[in-house]
């Protein structure tokens, strides 16, 4: 259920800032660093991963029946709903998920309107519900081999998962399911970051962009 805190509509629609790519691809260290510079007060960021739909009893092994890949595994609904209500200035109450029990926890983040929000997700592109909630789209175009070891890094540090499970589940489902949602919604992308030297050039243009805000 869509749960909206009652605080006053901020003055100023906000900006929603979308960021996408392949898992591993470097959009997650971009989002972090434009909002690092900016700062909390101008912008937040949400992410996908924070909406996937609870799994603990469906869960058999990484690779196996649940495919964390695929769009049905996210309920992109409630996040679009999130969008829409942070643009009339409502506060919202994003879920959290827990990655090691493959559940939706019961804590909930807090995220209020403000200037720029920014949207980070391999899938949100794909999404005929959050797409057009988007005011501007930045797709992360890496190396496969590069998104894969990023990929296996983060999985096992992070997220407790073991090496093995993990490989197996980006060979059956992270570079198909990549293959056949995330790579095609690149032609709905404002900017295509395709190296470092774009990688910079891109932050570089936002920062510009919204530079007004630190000094405000």
């Amino acid at each position: 259920m869509l749960e909206i805190d009652s605080i006053k509509p901020s003055s100023a629609k906000p900006f929603i800032l979308g960021v996408s790519g392949g898992s591993g691809s470097g959009k997650t260290y971009f989002a972090n660093a434009l909002q690092k510079y900016l700062g909390d007060k101008n912008c937040s960021i949400i992410y996908q991963d924070d909406y996937y739909i609870d799994q603990s009893k469906k869960f058999d092994f990484d690779g196996g029946s649940v495919n964390f890949d695929h769009p049905e595994s996210l309920d992109f609904k409630l996040l679009a709903q999130h969008i829409v209500e942070l643009k009339k200035g409502h506060s919202v109450k994003v879920p959290t998920y827990d990655f090691t029990t493959h559940s939706r926890t019961k804590i909930t983040n807090l995220v209020q309107p403000k200037p720029i929000i920014i949207v980070d997700g391999i899938l949100i592109f794909n999404s005929e519900e959050v797409r057009p909630q988007l005011d501007e789209l930045v797709f992360f175009d890496t190396p496969e081999d590069l998104r894969f070891e990023r990929r296996l890094e983060r999985d096992v540090k992070e997220r407790g998962r073991d090496p093995a499970g993990v490989k197996n589940q980006i060979e059956k489902q992270v570079k198909p399911m990549h293959d056949q949602f995330v790579e095609p919604s690149k032609k709905y992308a404002d900017h295509v970051v395709c190296d470092l030297g774009e990688y910079s050039e891109v932050l570089d243009i936002f920062k510009n962009k919204w530079s007004s805000l630190k000094s405000s």
